[in-house]
């Protein structure tokens, strides 16, 4: 595939623009090697939670790819629709194009203004990450019961209220009220596959949009991978679901204001490649 065919590099994967053949019109998908995490002494620490490619592991795309795959038709049997037509080979996909939920800036004129992109649909199980750091007087690993968070994705992504989506028009109640029903479906199949494995994913983000040639209709699109996961081993829920062994595994800290949290059991991203091999 040409680079002129690119249409959006991301963080773990590129869309091209496919021009010839059977999928004509369609986009393909190339999940790559890149990883997320942050550094730590001078070395990378691969984490599916960060926003920052810090490096590559190898087999990770292809890994990702076959993920994504499986979960795609699994949803597809249980009647839950997403951008997906077929897998071609070990890490490349083809979609369906799709808009991104987006809006343009209503007053572009103005100094700073700038377009709604895309958003992103957080759901967690538990509370860790970006949600224990905004709210600390919720005990680590509390269970959460998949509850959904919209970000504004962009340089810095921005998390929105759902009152918010609809008095700016970005969404209106009813798409929002199916959206977030249907993350946590997803959420919830998601979540028992992977606990087949004796894991326990912790939070999770999908991505919704239309597709170009659909009805309108909110899908899932972008992908279901380890990337959008976080997952841990050794989670031990209690009648509430909240996870029992935290203290053993939660590590959280705080200086000049900034809150950090660590899940010891949080399974790294090499190491899930190594699991689904």
């Amino acid at each position: 595939m040409e680079e002129k065919d690119l249409v959006y590099r991301g963080k773990s994967k590129d869309v091209f623009n496919v021009t010839a053949g059977t999928y004509a019109g369609k986009y393909r998908l190339v999940f790559t090697d890149r990883a997320t995490g942050y550094m730590e002494n001078g070395k990378p620490v691969f984490d599916p939670g960060r926003d920052t490619v810090v490096g590559e592991i190898p087999g990770k795309g292809a890994i990702n790819c076959r993920f994504a795959t499986h979960f795609f038709k699994l949803l597809k049997e249980k009647g839950i629709h997403s951008h997906y037509v077929d897998t071609i080979s070990e890490n490349e996909m083809i979609v369906e194009p799709a808009n991104p939920l987006s809006m343009p800036a209503e007053a572009p004129d103005f100094s700073g203004a700038a377009p709604l992109l895309n958003l992103e649909f957080t759901w967690r199980n538990n509370a860790t990450g970006s949600f224990w750091r905004r709210y600390p007087f919720v005990k680590p690993c509390k269970n959460l019961h998949k509850v959904v968070e919209v970000w504004t994705k962009g340089d810095v992504d921005t998390l929105i209220s759902m009152e918010a989506l609809e008095a700016t028009g970005a969404m209106t109640i009813d798409e929002i009220t199916a959206s977030v029903a249907l993350v946590k479906s997803i959420a919830e199949i998601v979540t028992r596959e992977v606990a087949s494995k004796n894991l326990h994913i912790i939070d999770g983000k999908f991505e919704l949009g239309r597709l170009k040639y659909g009805d309108g209709k909110i899908v899932l699109i972008d992908e279901i991978s380890q990337d959008v996961l976080r997952i841990c081993r050794g989670y031990s829920p209690d009648t509430s679901g909240g996870c029992t062994v935290y203290h053993q595994c939660v590590v959280t800290g705080c200086s000049d204001g900034k809150r950090t949290i660590r899940n010891k059991n949080q399974v790294s991203t090499a190491d899930i490649v190594k699991i689904f091999t």
